[in-house]
Formats: structure tokens, sequence, C-alpha cells
């Protein structure tokens, strides 16, 4: 079955309670973009089944933890922090799906935080009949350190259920259960630096060119962000999706966009963080139309609290273009 005429896009992802809210706006913001998908969605805990359970959401199929865990996996996981032992299922997850539901010929993983601004068609069309599809960091200037965690980001990874297809994601998976740990450590970092080898040592490996799959904390800088009545590109091309990644929803309705490091002066892309904290706040009133008190993800406010939050949700810092970036960080390499 050529991708490019298949009617459904099948995903999968995971999460728990912490990235509940989060996984919601992905799946909702998917599924207003694409027109025949189904997101298989791995429930880490009791509590995100029961509550996806009672949501009924039409285009997703709930996995349960206890139905999903191998005796492989169950045998590293007392090794492995959360956070971990989440890395170590990735591969698992894609492969459970893959033998579960033998109609799926193309099947992409997808990080939980993430948000979809448009259509990934795209990137399928970009595909054609490539085995394996992984897109890279693209790190701005300044944080090219940063590869030593990974060239590429498991943030979307997809299999065709072919021979090259499925020699990666087997090698992947036992790699995966055999060491993944949360610190670099004989060219291996978490689930994702084995990705870096890929393309030599596997065959129909393909690096997503698309500028708009995925844009995060680590290369907004390099773009030029333009939002024209509501539709975002990044250097002229629509944005598909982004990486939320570090991101904290703050119980005010304020958020942390990203990790410090990733900030220049403080700046944020406003035309993308802004759809996403209004995207996780009607997520969060979904889940609380379950439980009314459901807080997980969600960070107390600071001690100087803000008294009107309505005024809070819609005052806006000043917003600083790409050129004024870069002028910055280049007045700060001289002045270094």
């Amino acid at each position: 079955m050529n991708i490019q005429t298949q009617d459904k896009k099948w995903f999968c992802t995971l999460f728990d309670q912490n990235y509940l809210i989060k996984g919601l706006a992905m799946y909702q913001s998917l599924a207003a973009h694409t027109k025949d998908m189904c997101l298989y969605v791995l429930c880490m805990d009791e509590t995100t089944y029961q509550i996806l359970d009672q949501l009924k959401l039409e285009k997703a199929i709930l996995i349960k933890r206890d139905d999903f865990e191998s005796p492989e996996l169950l045998a590293v996981k007392s090794q492995r922090s959360v956070a971990e032992y989440c890395w170590t299922c990735t591969p698992s997850i894609i492969s459970y799906v893959m033998n579960q539901y033998p109609e799926i010929n193309y099947l992409t993983y997808l990080d939980a935080d993430l948000l979809f601004f448009s259509d990934p068609q795209p990137i399928f069309d970009e595909l054609g009949q490539t085995s394996v599809s992984i897109i890279e960091h693209r790190f701005s200037k300044g944080f090219e350190d940063s590869i030593v965690n990974g060239k590429y980001n498991v943030q979307w990874v997809g299999f065709r259920r072919d021979q090259d297809g499925m020699k990666t994601l087997n090698w992947w998976r036992e790699k995966c259960l055999e060491w993944c740990f949360n610190r670099s450590d004989d060219g291996r970092f978490g689930d994702q630096k084995y990705l870096d080898n890929w393309t030599t040592d596997f065959k129909g490996v393909h690096v997503i060119q698309h500028l708009g799959a995925g844009v995060g904390p680590w290369n907004f800088a390099s773009y030029q962000i333009t939002d024209k009545n509501g539709l975002v590109t990044i250097n002229e091309q629509p944005l598909i999706f982004y990486h939320y990644h570090g991101y904290k929803m703050i119980e005010d309705g304020g958020f942390t966009a990203m990790p410090r490091v990733y900030m220049d002066n403080e700046i944020i892309p406003y035309s993308i963080y802004e759809p996403y904290r209004h995207a996780l706040w009607k997520a969060a009133r979904v889940v609380q139309s379950v439980i009314p008190n459901f807080v997980e993800g969600i960070l107390e406010s600071p001690r100087k609290q803000i008294t009107d939050t309505n005024k809070y949700l819609t005052q806006s810092e000043e917003k600083k273009s790409f050129a004024k970036r870069i002028i910055n960080k280049l007045s700060r390499m001289i002045s270094a």
C-alpha cells in the first residue's frame, strides 16, 4: 500500500498523569488537522487510562500498561527512573502496536508534548516509500554542543512494515532494553542517541527535510517566524508541529516556556507559545470535567500571585524580531 495514497494515518504515543493534559492537547491538535487518523495511546498508569476511557476519544485507541508490558520490560523496570522507563518503552510500544494491528502499514511515534499547527501530510508526501523517518535537532548557533545527546530527536519516528523498517525497529528495541539511561555513556544517551547512525547502518532511513517539522526550543532562533492571520510559518514554510520541550503550566495561567538555556534575552515566539497555552488549558478543562480536582502537570503559582488572572491571560510582552535576537547575540559575543 502506498503511503501517499493511504487514507488513514496511524500514530502512537505514551504518557502518564503528568503528561495527560499535554498528551490530550496533542491529540486534539492532530485530530483537528488530520482528516483520517488513529492515535494509539499507551497509558502508563491507571488514572490516565480511566480518564481517557471516560472521554471516549473518537480517534484514539487506549492501551493499558498491564496489557503491554513484556517480561523483558518488567525485568529492567526497577533499574530505571520513570522517565528512563518511558524512553525504554518507546520502541516497544511501536513494536507492540505493529504486532497487534497487522493492518497498519506505516506507524509514527509522537512525543506527547507536541502541538500540530497544520496537516502533517507534507511529511508523508516527502517520505515516499522510505522505511524509516527521523528528524534532526537542527541546533541553532550556540547550541551545537548539545549534539552530544543525539543528532536526532525522538519526537517523530516512523516505521514501515517492511524488511528494512522492522529490522531498524527491532534493533532499537533491543538496544533500549539493554541500556537506556539519562546520562551519556560510551556514545549512548537514553533512547535518542541510538538514532545517530541509522542513515549509515540501516537501509531506507529518511531524514525529514520540511522545516515545519521538528521546530523546538533548540532551533527556533534559526528561523524567521511569522504569523499571518493565524497561519504560522517557518522561513515561509507552514509550521506543522512544534515540540514544547521543558514547557511548564502554572496554575495562575502563566507558564515557563522552555529551559532557560534556550532563551536569548528571554525571547519567546509568542505566535507559537500562546496557542499552546490556550490548547493546554482547554485540554485541562476537558480532563477536569472527569476529575474536577485534577492538577497533575500543573505547577503552583509563585509567591507573588497575580490577582487579576483574566488581565494576566490577555497581557503580552514586547515581541522582538528575529533580527533583534541576532543583533543581541552578536553584541554579547563581541563584548565577550
